[in-house]
């Protein structure tokens, strides 16, 4: 007999997956049950039990330093309502855990010792599988290719990564710049949860607070400018700019990835802020030979619309890897054309009959595949009033595409645009722009956006990317300058899958920042950590020689 409470939390488990039918199991759960570490640190995890369920469905263990209930919780009790055993437990120095939390460190050493401790359990299945999102998609890379490798016996035999990558100081350094907005904005989060309940009574991401110390300099000081006090680890980020340094390799775990031989299930959405990641991985396991199950959807990263879906296709996966039951599902990829507004099923991603076509940016604003008139496009970047983000793939709710109209207005935004197409276009895979800039600062950013360009004057962000030069961080993949000064600055933008309609057109932004989603570049080419001096940049963007800038598009034909 199930409880009034059990009802209810049932019903909002439902609520919050798109009112999912849920399984029909009762569930029971047996709270912080104590698992050592290897060095005599205890961790906290809880035991969601399905009572009555077939014993050789997989017990699955989930890892994070978000807490064990309520919300966060519902991941864990979705499962259990399907049949599966969950053991739910809390990463090092959060929620009752002992140690110290320093994200990413020590998730390789204590998901090991719990695998190893699940396995021992009187209530162990005798099959293992992990799930999670974010970062709790992050500790199972953090095991999942050293285990297959070293300890396969015990390894993960299958793995549920949504919306997450290997290796977490690439998207904080994403090409040599500052991921502001989600980096102070997560330790602002995780700062507040340590403090407990009365620490999160604000929402952290609206913090007026936070907001502020988004625009303070220099960014070793944002953290105390936001909380109080500094934090350990952001102080650690914003140190370490280049990614070689041997605090971002030892958490890294994307070389790694092709060790993995369990089946793989991956969900992430065009908006996300780890896409780009999630589908390099993918492709790292596709041409290792285990080729992953693979959703993508038109979700960010806290997108409700995901839940249902996400939670569907996980049972599928994991009924069909450990019982034989087939998942229904038509292709190994199933994923979402943006524009066209409809799901395609794929044998692999990017799709076959995808290839590359150059477009050209103009002098005056044009972009097309042929050549145009000689020129320069200029503009100045000034940190003072820098460039400032116009959504984007983040940490809050508002990450769906935007309207860039009035954005592009701005004197520090270049734009371009195609002609009206006839027919509609089609792209799938991951756009790269090519700019021939120069600039009077020694440091600068070049932030590229490709926009659809509605009939009624919308720009409706499509997707996007920026890369650092002149930073300590950038220095070693720099390209040269030539002997007038320009350089050839490769930007990948965000993968995509769009259509652009008959009657729209192709639009291209260049910019010199996103301000707070990335750090303004004070334009010094001083340590990020320390830099508070600002120095405004002239910009100058070439359109002829056999460099001229362009952006090259996958071009998909069905």
């Amino acid at each position: 007999m199930t409880t009034l409470r059990q009802r209810l939390t049932r019903a909002l488990d439902a609520r919050a997956r798109g009112n999912t039918a849920l399984g029909p199991y009762h569930v029971t759960v047996d709270r912080d049950l104590r698992v050592p570490m290897d060095d005599g640190v205890e961790l906290l995890g809880d035991l969601y039990r399905p009572l009555g369920a077939d014993p050789a469905l997989p017990t699955v263990v989930i890892r994070g330093p978000y807490g064990r209930r309520g919300i966060i919780g519902g991941a864990a009790r979705a499962l259990a309502y399907e049949g599966f055993p969950v053991f739910f437990q809390s990463s090092r120095g959060t929620w009752g855990s002992g140690g110290r939390f320093t994200p990413q460190i020590d998730e390789q050493r204590d998901g090991i010792a719990t695998h190893r401790w699940v396995r021992r359990q009187p209530w162990f299945t005798g099959r293992l599988a992990t799930f999670g999102e974010s970062y709790m998609g992050y500790t199972q890379w953090a095991v999942a290719g050293k285990m297959c490798r070293e300890d396969p016996d015990i390894a993960p035999e299958a793995l549920i990564l949504q919306i997450t990558m290997p290796d977490f100081g690439e998207i904080t350094w994403d090409n040599g710049a500052f991921a502001l907005r989600n980096a102070l904005g997560w330790s602002n989060l995780m700062d507040r949860m340590g403090r407990g309940p009365r620490g999160l009574i604000t929402i952290p991401f609206a913090d007026r607070q936070l907001h502020k110390a988004f625009d303070v300099l220099p960014l070793s000081a944002g953290d105390t400018a936001a909380v109080g006090h500094p934090i350990h680890w952001y102080q650690d980020w914003v140190r370490h700019e280049r990614l070689t340094d041997e605090y971002w390799t030892r958490q890294s775990h994307t070389e790694s990835v092709s060790d993995v031989t369990a089946p793989v299930l991956m969900v992430t959405g065009w908006y996300d802020i780890f896409t780009p990641w999630q589908l390099r991985t993918y492709r790292r396991l596709v041409e290792a030979g285990n080729p992953p199950r693979l959703t993508i959807g038109p979700w960010g990263h806290l997108s409700r619309g995901k839940a249902g879906p996400a939670h569907r296709d996980s049972v599928a996966f994991l009924k069909e890897v450990f019982a034989g039951t087939p998942s229904g599902r038509a292709a190994p990829v199933r994923a979402y054309q943006t524009g066209a507004r409809q799901w395609h099923d794929l044998e692999v991603w990017p799709p076959a009959g995808s290839a590359a076509r150059d477009w050209l940016l103009h002098t005056g604003g044009g972009l097309a595949t042929a050549a145009g008139p000689a020129g320069v496009t200029r503009y100045t970047y000034d940190p003072a009033d820098p460039t400032p983000a116009v959504g984007g793939p983040s940490l809050t709710p508002q990450t769906l595409p935007m309207d860039n109209a009035a954005h592009e207005r701005r004197p520090d935004v270049a734009v371009f645009r195609s002609e009206p197409f006839g027919a509609p276009l089609d792209i799938a895979g991951e756009p790269l722009a090519a700019i021939r800039i120069r600039s009077s600062a020694p440091s600068f950013d070049v932030f590229v956006r490709l926009t659809d360009v509605h009939p009624d004057g919308r720009s409706v962000t499509v997707c996007d990317g920026i890369r650092r030069i002149g930073s300590i961080g950038s220095a070693a993949t720099d390209p040269p300058p030539d002997d007038d000064g320009f350089r050839v600055v490769e930007v990948a933008l965000w993968p995509a899958f769009h259509r652009f309609a008959a009657g729209h057109r192709i639009g291209v932004q260049v910019s010199s920042g996103a301000h707070p989603r990335y750090a303004r570049n004070p334009g010094t080419g001083e340590p990020a950590d320390t830099a508070a001096t600002i120095r405004a940049a002239r910009q100058e963007i070439s359109h002829e020689g056999p460099h001229a800038s362009h952006i090259i598009l996958p071009v998909w034909t069905p």
